[in-house]
């Protein structure tokens, strides 16, 4: 005999009018989640009940139905339906659809109302991104469909953004094999071959964070807060057609410029631009470049204009500046924090007053014309323009007779280089961008070559500095320099000979220029230029009467420009540099050092991820925060990635007063160790190879090439 199958009987639908309705305690939800009250009566409003309540009658004493039906699934939707009740926009009469579950159910409303809210399966956040997709693509707008599931704009972008990654992409995510993190980090670019090509690369790798994945999808951009970009705008890049990487979830400060071809061709046609105008001035060369090297203006003379005098009407604006300058200081000078809009005033006058003292400078048109300007980006991105200097090989020569005459190569070369134009007259010259070096991520190795010559010119330049504020120790080297050519030398090729030569830096940081040893050396040096004679016979007479302290002084300016404790590769087969010779060179420096006080912290170098922590191994990172924060500070950090790593320990080595091994100052020990500076033969175990590789070992050498 077949076995009967019975079938399921589902619980049947009605409207029911709204006042016949009562919330059940038997709903099992008690703690808000999710979407309030308020947005779901809205949500109803707008788009009506799409899911119908679950109720059942409510019996009296006797076990009869009385009319009424409590609702024990569907509660927050009754919530939503009384508020639109209380404010009117619905009759309390209004029927309600609802699936109603007989009387003597076996099923408990506990059940039905546990069960309405555990069977339903969330939605995948994919899903809910294509959803915003779909909708955005029959023409609803962002703020459409923000006002529309009570979320910002900016999620609306945010979630059009992720939908948009290469859907190779996706389907991993969707897979669980990508993390919501990571997919948010491809989304800064929209090249979906480069985000497939750095998904390729990190998946077997063992970094895998966001930042990493949001950093190998930028290297190859320019970011937004660059001096090139902030001279030309990000608006004149975009307006050419230039793409702009923007990441909606982390603060990208402006983003990243993706088409750095584009961004340096605007560059070099408005320095172009700039350089014609200026050119019209009339002097006869301008160099351009985005950036120009610490000492270019080395051997050529500035020329002494006149600032253009005030009108009457500005200086009446200084004055008023002036004093309300004064009146807001003297109104808060008891006040232990300024209000935001006096300490925005404050600064509007500074820069106002600032601004008179930056008036045009006027020159003699006889000495425009031999001279010349140099125009480049200053660091805030302004446009930066050095006029006045005149060319050792445009100064004017005294013939045979007495008259002057030009430099045989004062005029102009008549075959141009590629990069140098003729406009009215004066010769421009386009400089070339900086050297980049890539990031070396490689395991431990002796500090980079280049990073070694780079701190030596940091601590070089602060050395001069020292030695020019000292001039007993200026002295006192001087006179060592002069004793070992006098003893130390058997011939002399004239009566006296002592000279300082002016070392230049082959290799240097990009900030080297602006850090406060440069703008010491430079205001010192500008300031006794102002003062010296431009004649010969003028010069000794005025030399001859300077007193004392005032001559040493001077004597200490021109020493510090002999300084010399740049690292510098070893010349190979006896060429150049010999090692003795630099270890040589690089103890003098260390005595130097000690002898004047050098302090590099006070200088103003900071280690910092640009200049050391991001151009060395991980390690030495770590024997940095261990040396200056202890081994407990290293601990803390140890497990980080390298680029995260750098970041962090630059954060803890702050003020802390740390300096690689190349910026200390020497100890006892370690000038104990200076190779004779005299003409005596080295003892045989300190010329061999095994003393030669025991003391390369004292400071970092080159990479092997």
């Amino acid at each position: 005999m077949a076995k009967t199958t019975w079938k399921i009987t589902l619980s049947s639908s009605r409207d029911i009018p709204f006042n016949k309705l009562m919330p059940s305690q038997s709903n099992v939800r008690r703690v808000k989640a999710g979407l309030s009250i308020e947005e779901l009566a809205e949500d109803i409003a707008r788009r009506g009940l799409l899911q119908s309540l679950n109720v059942r009658p409510v019996l009296d004493s006797q076990g009869k139905e009385n009319g009424t039906f409590e609702v024990p699934a569907g509660g927050r939707r009754y919530r939503a339906l009384a508020l639109l009740v209380q404010q009117k926009r619905l009759a309390k009469t209004a029927p309600v659809p609802c699936v109603v579950r007989e009387a003597p159910a076996d099923i408990l409303a506990e059940d039905d109302s546990l069960a309405e809210n555990v069977q339903r399966a969330p939605l995948h956040p994919l899903d809910q991104f294509r959803a915003f997709q779909a909708l955005r693509e029959k023409g609803r707008s962002e703020e459409d469909i923000a006002a529309a599931f009570f979320v910002s704009v900016n999620v609306v972008m945010q979630r059009l953004r992720l939908v948009s990654v290469s859907p190779k992409l996706l389907d991993l995510y969707a897979e669980d094999g990508m993390s919501l993190e990571q997919l948010m980090a491809f989304a800064v670019t929209s090249d979906h071959p480069r985000q497939e090509q750095v998904w390729e690369a990190v998946q077997h790798s063992y970094n895998q964070d966001p930042y990493q994945i949001r950093r190998m999808l930028t290297e190859r951009s320019v970011r937004a807060c660059d001096k090139r970009v902030r001279f030309v705008g990000v608006d004149a890049y975009e307006a050419a057609g230039g793409v702009v990487l923007r990441d909606l979830f982390e603060q990208d400060h402006g983003g990243w410029l993706e088409d750095l071809g584009l961004l340096d061709g605007l560059v070099a046609q408005k320095l172009k631009a700039d350089a014609q105008a200026i050119a019209g001035e009339g002097w006869k060369w301008i160099e351009v470049a985005v950036d120009f090297p610490y000492g270019h203006t080395h051997r050529m003379r500035k020329l002494k204009g006149a600032q253009a005098d005030l009108s009457a009407d500005e200086q009446a604006t200084i004055d008023a500046l002036n004093a309300e300058y004064a009146r807001l200081e003297a109104e808060y000078h008891n006040a232990d924090e300024l209000p935001d809009e006096v300490d925005q005033r404050l600064g509007e006058i500074e820069t106002e007053l600032a601004a008179f003292d930056d008036r045009p400078v006027t020159y003699d048109p006889a000495e425009i014309a031999r001279a010349g300007a140099f125009i480049g980006i200053d660091s805030d991105g302004r446009l930066s323009v050095d006029r006045g200097y005149v060319r050792p090989e445009d100064e004017h020569r005294r013939d045979a007779d007495g008259q002057e005459t030009e430099h045989a190569d004062s005029g102009a070369s008549s075959a141009q280089s590629p990069c140098t134009t003729v406009d009215q007259g004066t010769v421009i010259t386009f400089g070339h961008q900086p050297e980049v070096e890539a990031e070396d991520d490689e395991a431990i190795r002796p500090l980079p070559e280049r990073l070694l010559m780079e701190l030596t010119a940091h601590r070089t330049l602060a050395l001069r500095n020292a030695v020019a504020n000292d001039p007993q120790v200026a002295m006192t080297a001087l006179l060592h320099k002069l004793c070992l050519d006098a003893f130390e030398h058997s011939t002399s090729p004239a009566c006296l000979e002592a000279s300082v030569g002016h070392v230049f830096f082959a290799v240097q940081a990009s900030d080297l220029r602006d850090t406060a040893s440069a703008k010491a050396v430079a205001e010192r040096h500008e300031a006794w230029k102002a003062e010296l004679p431009t004649e010969e016979g003028a010069l000794w007479n005025w030399l001859a009467a300077l007193d004392d302290d005032r001559r040493t002084q001077l004597l200490a300016h021109c020493v510090s420009f002999g300084v010399n404790a740049l690292y510098e590769r070893v010349g190979r087969y006896g060429a150049g540099l010999s090692e003795h010779g630099l270890r040589c060179r690089l103890a003098q420096a260390d005595r130097l050092a000690a002898a004047v006080g050098l302090d590099m912290v006070a200088a103003g170098w900071r280690p910092t991820v640009e200049n050391y922590l991001g151009r060395v191994t991980k390690p030495r990172i770590l024997e940095a925060v261990r040396e200056a924060k202890g081994e407990q500070a290293a601990g803390l950090i140890d497990h980080l990635k390298k680029a995260d790593m750098a970041k962090e320990a630059e954060r803890l080595l702050d003020g802390s007063g740390w300096l690689p091994e190349p910026l200390r100052i020497a100890t006892a020990e370690s000038e104990a160790d200076e190779p004779s500076a005299r003409g005596e033969a080295l003892p045989e175990f300190l010329t061999s190879d095994d003393a030669t590789a025991d003391a390369s070992e004292e400071r970092p050498q080159q990479p092997a090439e």
